[in-house]
């Protein structure tokens, strides 16, 4: 798939596919995202899909960073260079192609897209665009009804 747009158009055509599995698998290979071990993971079985959604960052759980407590630790350097670039893009009109996060618990944990997250969060941004999923097709479809209850 090379040469292929990983963006929020694109992410947006392969939900009306039904192909967002695909789509987030190519995705994490690519040298954008580049974490085939997530890629790997979600493989193994089958998961449910919901988004690309806007959700309130405050909705969002960030699981890297260089907090001493973050689940997946990126030294502060390696942080800082890789947030500060985003940040200086979304300010010129970059929009970041969508996060991925997981459904656990009642909570929207994030796979990937913790960087992009950062740069939102300190560009000011509310919302962020987040393909999100499920490990059961009910808690989806809760889900889904609950968001769209608020909208």
């Amino acid at each position: 798939m090379s040469g292929r747009r990983f963006d929020l158009a694109s992410a947006h055509r392969a939900a009306e596919l039904d192909e967002t599995a695909l789509w987030v698998g190519d995705f994490l290979a690519s040298p954008g995202s580049d974490n085939e071990v997530l890629a790997a993971a979600l493989a193994q079985r089958e998961h449910w899909w919901a988004g690309p959604l806007s959700i309130p960052v405050e909705e969002l759980v960030r699981l890297a960073g260089p907090e001493d407590d973050a689940l997946c630790p990126i030294e502060d350097d390696e942080w800082e260079d890789d947030v500060s670039a985003m940040e200086e893009s979304v300010e010129q009109g970059w929009e970041p192609p969508p996060l991925l996060a997981e459904f656990q618990d009642g909570r929207l944990l994030l796979q990937d897209g913790n960087h992009r997250y950062e740069a939102l969060v300190r560009t000011g941004a509310p919302s962020a665009w987040a393909l999100v999923y499920f490990d059961d097709p009910d808690e989806r479809d809760a889900f889904s009804r609950q968001r769209a209850d608020i909208a």
